[in-house]
Parts: structure tokens; C-alpha cells; sequence
């Protein structure tokens, strides 16, 4: 299946009617900014998170990541947007989707591949 996740129009030389992507989530999206620093394997970027869930997360950092680029991630997700009474530590595998830049920052989505509760 391809998921198109832009609401851009797309032109197509067949005559008829002009297509529109629609955009397709998998998951809740939840707002949230949680610093985290992804490792890539050879090196470490400190970021933010813009946005999180189960199967993906935009990240807003001051270096571009590559689309393809696997990496690890630890997040400290909130007892509230849980629904736990405590914090709870996930650790993370994913890869970079696609990276832009906007204002002074780039924002780099992610998918969630695996990821494993800590113990605490």
C-alpha cells in the first residue's frame, strides 16, 4: 500500500479529475517536546521532540539527519499521557523518514520500528 501523507494536488496526464493526496496516521499523535539525544551509530545529536507516537516522531534539531539514516533514541514519556502514575523510559530503533529545514532549525520525522520499555 502506498501512503500518501501530503495534501499537495497532484497533476496526472490523464485527463480527469485532479487527485489530492490524503494524509494517512497510523497512531495518535501527541504534542509533546521531550529533549532526547538520537545516536546514529558514530555520533550523537541532542534534539527535541515536536511530536510523538507509537509509530513515528518528528524531531526539531540544529543539524540535517539523512532520509534512510537508522537510529536510537531513548524518550522519557510523561505518567499522564500514558495514563501511569510514573514516568516511563523507552528505548527506541528507527530510522529518518525525510528531514527539512524551517526558520532556523531542521525538523527530522522518524519511524518507530522497535521499541522496549525500561526497567525501572
Amino acid at each position: 500500500m502506498n501512503a500518501m501523507k501530503t495534501g499537495v494536488p497532484v497533476q496526472s496526464t490523464v485527463p480527469g479529475p485532479v487527485l489530492v493526496r490524503q494524509e494517512v496516521r497510523c497512531a495518535v499523535r501527541f504534542p509533546l517536546a521531550l529533549p532526547v539525544v538520537i545516536s546514529t551509530g558514530d555520533r550523537e545529536v541532542a534534539a527535541l521532540t515536536r511530536n510523538v507516537s507509537a509509530s513515528g516522531v518528528l524531531f526539531k534539531l540544529d543539524r540535517q539527519l539523512e532520509p534512510g539514516l537508522d537510529i536510537r533514541f531513548r524518550l522519557r514519556m510523561p505518567g499522564p499521557v500514558l495514563g501511569t502514575a510514573h514516568d516511563v523510559l523507552v528505548h527506541c530503533l528507527g530510522r529518518v523518514v525525510r528531514c527539512s529545514i524551517s526558520d532556523s532549525h531542521y525538523l527530522a520525522a522518524a519511524t518507530i520500528d522497535e521499541y522496549q520499555f525500561a526497567e525501572q
